[in-house]
C-alpha cells in the first residue's frame, strides 16, 4: 500500500500545531489555580503563553549579550499627584502584624494602610512573625522606619507603638480580603471600627494572583503608595544584600556583570508534589535539572552566574552546578562577618528578605516555584524597571527564544502594578 506524501505533511502539520497550542496554554494556565487557604502561596500554577514582545516593553541587548535584555526605564509613579495633602487620624488606633516572609508582607501593609486610611485612624507599627511560635521581631530589625513613616506622612499618621491606656485584649480583630477596597471597608469594617473605636487587621488571601482585574478599576493610589513606596530595607541588612549582588556581579564579568536569581527551593518542591497538568509541557513547578536544561536550550552560556534561593546546597542541586559552575547559595556569597547573625539565626526572616531583594534586582529572574513570591517579585522588578522574567517550561526542540517564555504578567502588561505606574 503506498504513502500518500499529502496526508503525511497535514499528520506532521497537525501535530506541530497541538504542541504549539499544548505550550500556549501551558503558559496562560500557569497562574490560573486560585489559592484555597490563607497563608498557602503554593496553590496556583505560573501563567504564560509564548509571546512576541512587541511595543518597546523589552529589548534584547545587541552583540554578544542578546540574551540579556535592557531594563526599562520609561516607567514612574502614578500616584504622587492622586494622593491627598494631609493624613488626618481619629482617636482610633489600627494594628496588624507582618507575617509569613517579603512577598506577604507587600500585600499586608498595603492592606493595613489603606484600612487606616480610609477609616481615619492611627496606624500603629506592626511586628514580624515568622513560621514557629515565638518567632517575632521588632519592625525596624528587617525594615527602615524612618522611611516608612516619611513616605506615609501624606496618607496616614504612624506610631511605633499603642499608648499604655489601649490594651490588646480588648481590640476586635478584624479579617480582611487582601486588595481590600475601600468599598469594602466602608461597607465591613468601618461599622466595627465605630463601635469598637480600635481595631487588628489581618488580611487573608482569597487568591495570590496579581493581574489586573477590569472588575476592580483602577488600583487606589494609597494601595500603590503602600506596596510600592513604604517598605525598604533597614541600613545594616541593606548593606548586606547590595554587597551579595556586588559579588554575584563580580563572578558574572564575561557577560557584562549580569546574572540569573532562581527561586528554588528543594523543601517546597518536595512539598508541592511536582505534576504535569494535563497540558503539553506544563507543570507546577521545577526541579534543578529542570531548570538547568531550560537555561541551556535558551542559550545561556555555561559560565552563566546564577543565585539560588535554596538556603543552603542540597546535593539534588548538584546537576545544575554541573551545567553552570557559578552557581551559588547564600553561604558562598555572604560576607563571612555577616553569616553569624544572618545564617545561623533560627529566625529564616532575614534570609528571606534577601532572597527577595535578589531576586527583585537580578537581570533574569526564573520563578522555579510557582506562588506569591513569584507575584510580589514581579511586581518590584516593574517598579525597578527589570522586565527579564522567564517562566520555564519543557522545551521539546534542542533550542528555544528567551522572549518566548516571558512572563506574561509583563509581556501581557496585567499584573496589578502596572496600574502603578504608568
Amino acid at each position: 500500500m503506498g504513502v500518500d506524501l499529502r496526508q503525511v505533511v497535514a499528520g506532521i502539520l497537525t501535530i506541530t500545531m497541538f504542541v504549539m497550542l499544548g505550550q500556549m496554554l501551558h503558559r496562560d494556565y500557569f497562574d490560573s489555580l486560585q489559592e484555597k487557604a490563607q497563608g498557602d502561596a503554593q496553590d496556583i500554577e505560573f501563567e504564560g503563553s509564548k509571546v512576541s514582545v512587541k511595543d518597546g516593553l523589552v529589548g534584547t541587548v545587541e552583540g554578544s549579550k542578546g540574551l540579556w535584555m535592557e531594563d526599562n526605564t520609561d516607567l514612574n509613579p502614578c500616584w504622587p499627584t492622586l494622593l491627598s495633602d494631609e493624613a488626618v487620624s481619629s482617636k482610633g488606633y489600627v494594628t496588624f502584624s507582618l507575617t509569613n516572609g517579603p512577598e506577604y508582607h507587600i500585600s499586608q501593609i498595603s492592606d493595613a494602610v489603606m484600612v487606616a486610611k480610609h477609616l481615619g485612624a492611627t496606624l500603629v507599627l506592626p511586628d514580624i512573625r515568622g513560621s514557629k511560635p515565638g518567632d517575632e521581631r521588632d519592625f525596624e530589625d528587617i525594615y527602615d522606619v524612618d522611611k516608612l513613616i516619611k513616605s506615609l506622612k501624606n496618607v496616614v499618621k504612624v506610631v511605633k507603638q499603642l499608648p499604655e491606656e489601649v490594651s490588646l485584649r480588648n481590640m476586635a480583630i478584624v479579617k480582611v480580603p487582601t486588595r481590600v477596597t475601600e468599598d469594602y471597608i466602608k461597607e465591613h469594617i468601618d461599622p466595627i471600627f465605630k463601635s469598637k473605636g480600635n481595631i487588628r487587621v489581618a488580611s487573608y488571601f482569597p487568591s495570590v494572583n496579581l493581574r489586573k482585574s477590569s472588575q476592580d478599576g483602577e488600583t487606589d493610589p494609597v494601595a500603590c503608595l503602600a506596596m510600592f513606596g513604604s517598605l525598604e530595607l533597614q541600613p545594616e541588612v541593606n548593606a548586606v544584600a547590595v554587597s551579595m549582588v556586588e559579588r554575584l556581579r563580580t563572578h558574572s564579568r564575561k557577560s557584562g556583570g549580569r546574572f540569573i536569581a532562581v527561586d528554588l527551593r528543594i523543601d517546597i518542591l518536595e512539598k508541592k508534589n511536582c505534576h504535569t497538568t494535563g497540558v503539553v509541557g506544563s507543570k507546577t513547578c521545577y526541579n534543578a535539572q529542570e531548570i538547568a536544561l531550560f537555561l541551556r536550550k535558551l542559550g545561556f552560556a555555561s559560565d552563566t552566574t546564577i543565585y539560588l534561593t535554596q538556603p543552603r546546597w542540597d546535593s539534588s542541586l548538584n546537576i545544575l552546578k554541573d551545567i553552570f559552575p557559578k552557581t551559588f547559595t547564600k553561604e558562598a556569597i555572604m560576607p563571612a562577618s555577616k553569616r553569624s547573625k544572618y545564617l545561623e539565626s533560627e529566625s529564616s526572616e532575614y534570609e528571606n528578605v534577601i532572597d527577595f531583594y535578589i531576586s527583585s534586582r537580578s537581570d533574569v529572574f526564573v520563578p522555579a516555584i510557582s506562588g506569591l513570591f513569584y507575584a510580589n517579585t514581579v511586581g518590584k522588578r516593574i517598579a525597578l524597571g527589570k522586565p527579564q522574567v522567564l517562566v520555564p517550561a519543557e522545551i521539546s526542540e534542542t533550542s528555544g527564544r528567551a522572549t518566548d517564555f516571558i512572563s506574561p504578567y509583563i509581556s501581557k502588561k496585567n499584573h496589578l502594578a502596572y496600574s502603578c505606574f504608568c
